[in-house]
């Protein structure tokens, strides 16, 4: 068993943030065909419309930024814990 003993803070925050931008994306698609029909079945499209289509730029940019910062947190919490053992093991294929 490999154990990692310690990860990079930037490498965790871009893998993170990468990670969160694609799920921001896939809900901000849920929040605009959402509000789309909501507006449809009112008989009305407005700003409402605009601004529910706005969550595809909108929601990857802020998971994305929040998945950053919870990896610039995650990582340094994760080296202090894996310095008393409570690392993570992996079986690597040796071939």
């Amino acid at each position: 068993m490999a154990r990692i003993i310690r990860l990079g803070a930037a490498s965790l925050a871009k893998l993170l943030a990468l990670m969160m931008a694609s799920l921001g994306f896939l809900v901000g698609v849920l929040y605009s065909v959402g509000g789309f029909l909501f507006e449809l079945s009112a008989g009305t499209l407005n700003s409402g419309t605009a601004l529910a289509f706005l969550a595809l730029l909108g929601m990857p940019l802020l998971f994305a930024l929040a998945g950053c910062v919870a990896g610039l947190i995650l990582a340094p919490l994760y080296n202090l814990l894996a310095r008393f053992g409570f690392g993570l093991e992996l079986e690597l294929d040796s071939d």
